[in-house]
Parts: structure tokens; C-alpha cells; sequence
């Protein structure tokens, strides 16, 4: 009978050689200090190749927030003009067109907002509108809008203002159009007025006394640090020395100083600029006593579409703050349909 074998089939070992060879001393019976050691390399690699990559990824990232940022920033209008319908007819529709602004490259100008007017319905109607321009006001400057407060007749009262000292900084131009200290109904370019003010717009009973009573601009509309402060061409001094090509409107009065002051909008027109006005934060002084005789609101709103015929199209302050366009309280019209931009 065969002796049975002590150790029969003797045991082979089931260790794998390690496969990362250490130095004598350092290596282990179970080549776990092999893995420890490539498992400690490997990290040790993807830190490296981390600490290469993530600036880039960083950066990219930042970038790309950054261009983010920007774009949240952009003015994205819907603009209202009005077209003749063929030429020479006199018959026009409403256009609405839809475009985006860099704030960088845009100015507000705040026209003749005053702390008081010598027709005390035209006071009350401002003191009624400059919370909701403020606000307006306040969305344009955190985009990055240049704000450009134009109180007419009243710089001796910001005379050593920053905003002032801003405005009279900018060096003066050339210009291939005369800059005009005023300028008047044009001919060439537009009809007269659907509205009679030549009685000084006055619609209150009896009619105010006129003068000069306003010291300031309304302190309803804040003055920042940044924004300017001037009555004049300045205006369009501080924009060509900042590339600003787009300026956006507001303020009163829409058939007299909004149109022609040197700052305003026939000016800025003349000279190339894209204007556009705020139709809802404006105002006239115009008596519905006189012609066409219809609400004074209305009457605004002929001075409205007059713009949007000859100057310069319009948009609303909900565009960019949202809620509704502003109205005064005394305005009972129901509101039409192409005073909402389409969202």
C-alpha cells in the first residue's frame, strides 16, 4: 500500500507577485505596500495634473459667469415708432421693433425734473412721476448706464457738486452739426405740433402766474456718485468721451425742453445719436381749453406719436423694471393696447 504522503499535493502559493517591485526591506509577503505605494503615486499624479488644469477651469469658469453677468446686464428694449404708410399719404401704423443696448455705450438723461414748476398741476404731475423714474433711474445705473441729471437753470445749486465737476470735465468736440443752445420746431423734418401751448400749457383754473420758482432738481430722484450734472452741449461732450452712442429720455416737458434742449432729444438726434424716449415718464404743458381740445393726457400722447413720426422712437419703464407702465391717477382713459411691450 502506498504511503500516504505528508504533504501530498503541497500547497503552491496563491500570491500574486506584486507588480510594483519595491527594494529589498520595503517589499511586502502580499504586495500591499506595492499598491499603497502606486495607489499613493497615483494621487500624487492626479494632484499635479489638478494643480495644472484648475486655474484653466477656474479661469474658463470665471469667464464664462463673468459673460453671464454682462448679458444680464444688457438693455433689451422693445422700441415704438411710427411709419408712413406710403409716402406723402399722411396715414402711419405703429411699428415696434426689438433691440438690445450695451449700458456701457448708453446715457439717461433726466430732463427739467424740478423741484417746482410755476403751474401747480405741472408740479403735482412731477412729484407724482419721480418715484417711478427713480426707479427706472436706479435699474440703469446698477446695469452700468451713464445717469445725466439736466435740471435746467439751476447749476448754482450744484456748483460744487462731484456730478457737476464730472460734466464740466468732458472736453469739447467737433461736430459736423452745429451744437445748438436751443433747438426749434424743424420744418424740414417734422410738422407742427397736434398740440396749441402757446397760452404756456397751463391747464389748472384760474391759470397759474408764470416764472422761475424751481431751485433744484425734485430730491425724489436720487444723484449718485458717478452721475453728472448739466444743463447743456456737456451733455454730449461726456458721451462722445466715453463712446456712448445710445440715450435713452425721460422727464418734462415732452412739447417744450425734452424736444429742445441742448441735451435733449432733437439735439442728440441731430447729431447721430440712438434716442429713444421713455413715453410713460414724461409730461406736456398743454390746456385742454386750447387746440385739438382733448384730455390733457391725450394731448400728451399726440406729442407721443409726434416723436415717434419725426425724432425718435419710444419704450416704457416696465421694460426694465417691470410691472406696469406708469399713469398718472387722474389719467381714467383705459389704457391701449401698444402701451404694454410684449414680453
Amino acid at each position: 500500500m502506498p504511503t500516504a504522503r505528508r504533504n501530498s499535493g503541497a500547497r503552491r502559493s496563491l500570491q500574486t507577485p506584486s507588480p510594483y517591485p519595491l527594494p529589498q526591506g520595503q517589499r511586502g509577503n502580499d504586495g500591499s505596500s506595492g499598491r499603497a505605494v502606486f495607489i499613493a503615486q497615483t494621487m500624487s499624479l492626479a494632484a499635479l495634473l489638478g494643480a495644472a488644469l484648475l486655474p484653466g477651469l477656474i479661469g474658463r469658469d470665471a469667464a464664462g459667469a463673468e459673460e453671464a453677468s454682462q448679458e444680464k446686464k444688457m438693455l433689451n428694449l422693445t422700441l415704438r415708432s411710427r411709419t408712413e404708410t406710403a409716402k406723402g399719404s399722411g396715414a402711419y401704423q405703429v411699428v415696434e421693433t426689438r433691440t438690445q443696448w450695451d449700458p456701457k455705450r448708453t446715457a439717461a438723461v433726466i430732463c427739467d425734473m424740478w423741484d417746482k414748476h410755476w403751474c401747480k398741476g405741472a408740479t403735482s404731475r412731477v412729484a407724482e412721476m419721480a418715484p417711478r423714474m427713480n426707479e427706472l433711474v436706479t435699474e440703469l445705473r446698477n446695469r452700468g448706464v451713464l445717469i445725466i441729471h439736466a435740471p435746467s437753470d439751476t447749476l448754482k445749486s450744484y456748483a460744487d457738486h462731484p456730478g457737476r465737476k464730472l460734466a464740466q470735465s468732458a472736453p469739447k468736440v467737433a461736430t459736423k452739426t452745429p451744437l445748438q443752445g436751443w433747438v426749434g420746431l424743424t420744418p424740414a423734418r417734422e410738422a407742427p405740433l397736434p398740440i396749441d401751448d402757446s397760452d404756456g400749457g397751463c391747464g389748472c383754473a384760474p391759470t397759474c402766474a408764470q416764472g422761475g420758482p424751481w431751485r433744484k432738481q425734485i430730491e425724489t430722484i436720487q444723484i449718485k456718485d458717478g452721475d453728472a450734472i448739466t444743463d447743456s452741449a456737456e451733455a454730449f461732450y461726456l458721451m462722445k468721451q466715453r463712446g456712448i452712442t445710445n440715450v435713452i429720455v425721460m422727464g418734462v416737458h415732452l412739447n417744450m425742453c425734452v424736444l429742445g434742449r441742448p441735451f435733449s432729444i432733437r439735439q442728440m438726434v441731430l447729431q447721430g445719436q440712438n434716442v429713444v424716449l421713455v413715453r410713460d415718464l414724461t409730461d406736456t404743458m398743454y390746456n385742454p381749453r386750447m387746440r385739438p381740445q382733448v384730455d390733457h393726457f391725450a394731448g400728451t400722447d399726440l406729442v407721443v406719436e409726434h416723436i415717434e413720426k419725426y425724432w425718435c422712437p419710444s419704450m416704457t419703464s416696465d421694460q426694465l423694471i417691470g410691472g406696469m407702465p406708469f399713469r398718472f391717477a387722474a389719467d381714467k382713459r383705459p389704457p391701449s393696447k401698444t402701451d404694454i411691450a410684449p414680453k
